[in-house]
């Protein structure tokens, strides 16, 4: 059985093929290639490098958010495009969950956040060792997201593209209680995303019922909404 994973969710673009489990491939680009430019080529390669065929995937699966919405948007057009075409199921992956299932086992909770600007974090936060949701996803000033995960535990491990961001603002408020994770592992993996998928495989949907998730309107549309009421 077949599995093929895209992350465009965050700054790396990432792909990773599975077969019965186990991770025949995974490539990630971090350069100045747009992730449109980056994940048709390394679409091609996972297959080319592994000689497995792309119609006999039995599994399309996306990183479908929270993260750059233009980001969010490529990956799952692509893999609805991908799934459409091979006629085939799609899973979709919940980004935070998979940057949490990256640094497995860590004995505490793990806090991805990604960067949302303006003072703010798209945040969740996981129990090390089960993975348990313990906070939802949700757009968050920094400064309540902190409060919130201080409560769940003494250690504390951030990692995402919001850590480097918001590192010295977490140490002032959090002092040693807050780790972070290496910048090999700071990052959403493909391979972890691909796991979280071939584990849902049971919920995966058409790819008609595919779509990105957005925590809050893109930027273009809140503009619009701030003019329309007169605030700009």
């Amino acid at each position: 059985m077949i599995l093929f994973c895209l992350d465009t969710s965050g700054p790396v673009a990432g792909a990773a093929l599975m077969e019965n489990g186990v991770v025949r491939y995974e490539a990630m680009a971090v350069n100045a290639f747009t992730h449109s430019q980056s994940i048709l080529p390394i679409t091609e390669e996972a297959y080319a490098h592994t000689g497995l065929k792309i119609e006999d995937t039995d599994y399309f699966a996306v990183t479908v958010g929270p993260g750059s919405f233009t980001g969010v948007r490529i990956g799952v057009s692509t893999v609805k495009a991908l799934a459409h075409a091979e006629n085939k199921p799609c899973i979709a992956v919940d980004a935070l969950e998979a940057m949490a299932a990256g640094v497995q086992p860590y004995p505490g909770i793990i806090c991805p956040i990604q960067d949302a600007r303006a003072g703010q974090v798209y945040g969740a936060a996981f129990r090390g060792g089960t993975l348990e949701r313990l906070l939802p996803d949700e757009p968050i000033k920094l400064e309540a997201y902190l409060e919130k995960v201080s409560s769940l535990g003494e250690r504390l491990l951030f990692l995402g593209d919001g850590m480097p961001v918001h590192r010295d603002e977490i140490e002032k408020i959090l002092g040693d209680r807050a780790e972070f994770a290496p910048s090999h592992l700071a990052f959403l993996r493909p391979a972890s995303a691909a796991y979280l998928a071939w584990n849902k495989r049971n919920q995966a949907i058409s790819y008609q019922e595919l779509s990105p998730l957005y925590l809050r309107p893109p930027q273009a549309e809140r503009q619009k909404n701030l003019r329309e009421l007169g605030h700009e």
